[in-house]
């Protein structure tokens, strides 16, 4: 039995993909190659390269960005959710 979810998402060069808050709720998020640049509603930016451990909740994020030219792979661990 895992006692944590994985999943690798990845973020072509150039491109952005919309945040969803509680898509990350309890999410824990490894830069696993290339940059990625967390957007906020307010304008705020910052940049992230591989070996990056983070997290995207109340951050009031809009988008993550791949400002780079190769693509952006990060992980996303997360606790298994119970299901009874």
């Amino acid at each position: 039995m895992d006692r944590f979810d994985r999943r690798r998402i990845t973020i072509e060069a150039g491109t952005s993909r919309p945040h969803d808050e509680d898509e990350w709720r309890g999410v824990l998020v490894l830069v696993e190659a290339g940059e990625i640049e967390l957007r906020c509603a307010l304008g705020g930016r910052r940049r992230f390269r591989a070996g990056a451990v983070l997290w995207f909740s109340g951050l009031d994020l809009r988008e993550v960005h791949n400002p780079g030219v190769d693509r952006a792979v990060v992980v996303a661990v997360s606790r298994t959710r119970s299901t009874g």
